[in-house]
């Protein structure tokens, strides 16, 4: 990436569950499915425990899941020569989007109360979907300042 960069912008997802907030909820379905199973143990449906506990395991599992997937974090670096996005975690950096500043357009789609509902880099028939981890508020936000940065690279070429 040849310098300056006009952008250099990290996307981290957003979990609202902290670790405390996990073990308070898997705490408390874990209580709720013990008291239906000795419910259901009472009422001789004894093989209802082990799908009260699959419930639970599939629950840990779906959180777990998300929370890996929010350590992902997606790069977006626009420089007079290029426009690259990587995502990047702790054990690997991957480039999925590189293009020449100069051709590069950017494309959105909007609702009816002008938020941007996708964000899409393209060029040459290929398109990338960019800032998807963030709000539709925060991505009209994300599109003017990339906007700008790719405008200013574009007169710093010139």
């Amino acid at each position: 990436m040849s310098r300056p960069l006009y952008m250099d912008a990290e996307i981290r997802p957003n979990r609202s569950l902290s670790e405390r907030g996990f073990v308070i909820l898997i705490s408390a379905i874990t209580i709720a499915n013990v008291a239906s199973a000795a419910v259901f143990v009472r009422m001789g449906a004894h093989y209802v425990t082990p799908f009260l506990g699959l419930d639970l395991l599939a629950v840990v599992v779906a959180f777990l899941a998300s929370y890996r997937s929010g350590r992902v974090i997606e790069r977006v670096q626009v420089s007079p020569a290029q426009v690259r996005i990587t995502y990047e975690t702790a054990k690997a950096h991957r480039v999925v989007w590189e293009s020449p500043t100069a051709f590069t357009r950017i494309t959105t789609e909007r609702d009816e109360e002008d938020r941007v509902m996708s964000l899409r880099l393209a060029l040459s028939g290929r398109e990338t979907s960019v800032a998807a981890a963030l709000s539709p508020g925060e991505r009209r936000e994300f599109a003017r300042a990339l906007e700008e940065a790719i405008s200013k690279a574009k007169r710093h070429r010139e």
